[in-house]
């Protein structure tokens, strides 16, 4: 199988950064992937108001208090999200999604539809494979081999 015409742009595209720009850029793609970022941003924008950190903690299922510090830090370094510190005793601090994070996530919702929408085919190749069955319906004997992009 030949590299698909958006591959074919996406590498075009890359090799006009500078190595600098191609490491930033795949730093990103790579929060995206992140286990908690996404989320996190998700929970900021449907919010639509600043939230303290327990209120973001609360509607990420099974974050650790690390790990959530963590995805928030990475966020505002990239300019995904913004953090307040408010000057009272005990010290408030307040976390929004930025309109970059806003433009990030506009283009991630095509992904999360497709994926919501295809959730029975990941079903349906789950079980055969675990099965033994390849995606044609032959049974597969012996290992799987990797992909190679």
């Amino acid at each position: 199988m030949g590299k698909s015409r958006v591959m074919e742009e996406i590498i075009a595209l890359c090799d006009t950064l500078s190595p600098e720009e191609d490491d930033l850029s795949r730093e990103i793609v790579n929060r995206l992937a992140d286990k908690w970022s996404l989320w996190t941003m998700a929970v900021l924008a449907s919010a639509g108001i600043p939230l303290r950190f327990s209120r973001i903690m609360d509607q990420v299922e099974g974050v650790s208090q690390k790990s959530l510090t963590k995805a928030l830090r990475q966020l505002e370094r990239d300019g995904l999200a913004t953090r307040k510190v408010f000057a009272e005793v005990p010290p408030r601090v307040e976390y929004a999604v930025t309109e970059l994070g806003l433009e990030m996530l506009e283009h991630v919702e095509p992904l999360w539809i497709w994926a919501a929408t295809s959730v029975k085919r990941f079903k349906a190749a789950r079980a055969d494979y675990d099965r033994g069955l390849t995606p044609n319906g032959a049974r597969e004997s012996g290992p799987v081999p990797e992909r190679v992009w």
